[in-house]
């Protein structure tokens, strides 16, 4: 029985020499460093971890790591879309924090404009497609029924305080727990 770390050495080189000779290919290196992510490949040449791996065989950041290795979903995802691809994980970065089908209607959308395709260019196509997201986004009003029972006993007890002229509860800590609670719905 094959223990699931053991491969060959020849496919372990293989996928080596891809990212040697092809460093400045962002796709070919994150594609081999997805795969030796996956399937721990790099235990193999007794590294405990990927981020030790790509540190000290690569000399790159584990952040630089996982970029690339995000900047090859992006690209497999909206390869359907056409021939033109970012050229460079900088292109992809900000494409790789939407979701699968944003990815794909942005890229579509922006190959629209027939802009020069560049990290800036790509950035603020996105950012503006964001703001247009968040204004067109439907106000949706969930509120539990426990919810609205402390709000509501909230709500009762603040009445009680004005109807008091605020002796028992003061104004003052009234509006500092109304802080504390847009604090926390705000920031979690």
């Amino acid at each position: 029985m094959t223990n699931k770390y053991e491969l060959s050495d020849k496919h372990l080189k293989n996928l080596e020499s891809i990212i040697q000779k092809f460093r400045k290919d962002f796709y070919a290196v994150g594609k081999a460093l997805k795969e030796i992510h996956e399937k721990h490949y790099y235990q193999k040449l007794s590294f405990k971890t990927f981020e030790s791996y790509v540190n000290l065989r690569w000399d790159m950041s584990r952040s630089h790591a996982y970029r690339l290795i995000d900047a090859v979903l992006v690209i497999d995802n909206i390869t359907p879309i056409g021939d033109i691809l970012p050229k460079n994980e900088a292109q992809v970065r900000v494409l790789s924090k939407l979701d699968s089908v944003s990815q794909q209607k942005v890229w579509r959308n922006f190959l629209k404009t027939h802009m020069p395709i560049t990290a800036s260019n790509i950035k603020k196509f996105v950012s503006a497609y964001l703001g247009e997201q968040k204004k067109s986004l439907p106000v949706v009003e969930v509120v539990s029924k426990n919810y609205k029972e402390a709000v509501s006993a909230m709500l009762s007890q603040i009445t009680v305080a004005q109807n008091e002229d605020w002796k028992s509860t003061s104004q003052k800590t009234a509006l500092y727990w109304h802080k504390v609670i847009k604090e926390k719905i705000l920031w979690g």
